[in-house]
C-alpha cells in the first residue's frame, strides 16, 4: 500500500473522506482524471486502500464543490465545460469580480494579497512553470472576491472559480500553450490593481467586468484552439485591448 494510500485509510470517518476528496481532487489537477472522464468508485478505493463506500462520500463533496457532476443513476463525471458553459461561467464571474471591486474600492481595504498573487503569476512566467501560473491566477482572482470580507461573497467565487482553473489547467497542460499566451491578460491584472488603488466604485467596478470579457474572448481562442495558434491569441488579445478603456484614458 503506498504512503497516500496509508495516509487516507487511516483517518476518522470525516476526516478520511475529505482526504480522499482532496487526493481525487489532486487526480483532476493533474490531468489523471480527464475532462468527462468517469470517476469509478471501485477503481479509487483499490488505488487509495479506502472502503467504496467512503470513495462515494468523496465524491459527493466535489459534486457539491462542482469539480465533478452526475446524473441520476449515473457515475460521477469530472467536469467537462462547453463554450456555452465558460459563456455563463464568465457572466456571473464579471457580476460578482465586478461587485468585488467596488465593495474594494467603496471600503478601501487592503489589496496586499491580489499585488503577492500578481508578483507569483510574475515569477511563474518566467520560471515557465504553467502549474503555478494557473495556481497563481486563481489566487489572485479568489483574494479579489475575499478582499471586501463578505463570507457569502467569497463562498460563491471559490465554488465557481475552483472547478473552473481546475478545468483551465488541464486544457492548458494537454495544449502545451506556454506562458506568452498570459503576456497581454498580465497588463490587465496590473490595471485592474490600479484602478482599484484610485478608490472610485463605479469606474472599478465597470473595469473589471470589462477584463472579465477579455479573459473570456482569450477563453475561446485558446481553449478551443479555434485559429489553431498562440500568436493568434496574441494578435486577438491586442485587438481587443484596444477597445477596452485603460486606467489612463
Amino acid at each position: 500500500m503506498s504512503a497516500v494510500s496509508n495516509l487516507l485509510s487511516s483517518g476518522p470517518g470525516a476526516l478520511l473522506k475529505e482526504n480522499l476528496a482532496a487526493a481525487l481532487k489532486q487526480a483532476i489537477m493533474e490531468g489523471r482524471l480527464a475532462p468527462g472522464q468517469r470517476v469509478i468508485e471501485g477503481k479509487w478505493a483499490r488505488e487509495f486502500g479506502a472502503a467504496q463506500a467512503s470513495v462515494r462520500e468523496a465524491i459527493n463533496l466535489l459534486i457539491a464543490e462542482g469539480f465533478l457532476i452526475k446524473d441520476a443513476g449515473r457515475s460521477a463525471r469530472v467536469v467537462n465545460y462547453r463554450e456555452q458553459d465558460i459563456a455563463h461561467l464568465y457572466e456571473v464571474r464579471a457580476a460578482i469580480e465586478g461587485f468585488a471591486a467596488q465593495l474594494i474600492s467603496a471600503k478601501g481595504v487592503d489589496i496586499s494579497p491580489l499585488e503577492a498573487a500578481l508578483d507569483r503569476m510574475a515569477n511563474a512566467m518566467k520560471a515557465q512553470d504553467m502549474k503555478a501560473l494557473v495556481r497563481s491566477d486563481l489566487e489572485f482572482h479568489i483574494a479579489l472576491l475575499e478582499a471586501p470580507g463578505n463570507p457569502v461573497l467569497a463562498d460563491v467565487g471559490r465554488k465557481l472559480l475552483f472547478p473552473l482553473f481546475a478545468f483551465i489547467q488541464m486544457r492548458v497542460l494537454a495544449s502545451g500553450q506556454g506562458p506568452e499566451a498570459w503576456d497581454d491578460d498580465m497588463q490587465y491584472h496590473r490595471w485592474m490593481l490600479q484602478i482599484l488603488r484610485e478608490g472610485n466604485p463605479n469606474l472599478a467596478g465597470q473595469f473589471v467586468q470589462q477584463c472579465m470579457r477579455r479573459f473570456a474572448a482569450a477563453a475561446y481562442q485558446v481553449w478551443e484552439n479555434k485559429e489553431g495558434s498562440v500568436e493568434a491569441h496574441n494578435r486577438d488579445q491586442r485587438s481587443q485591448r484596444q477597445k477596452v478603456k485603460t486606467p489612463n484614458a
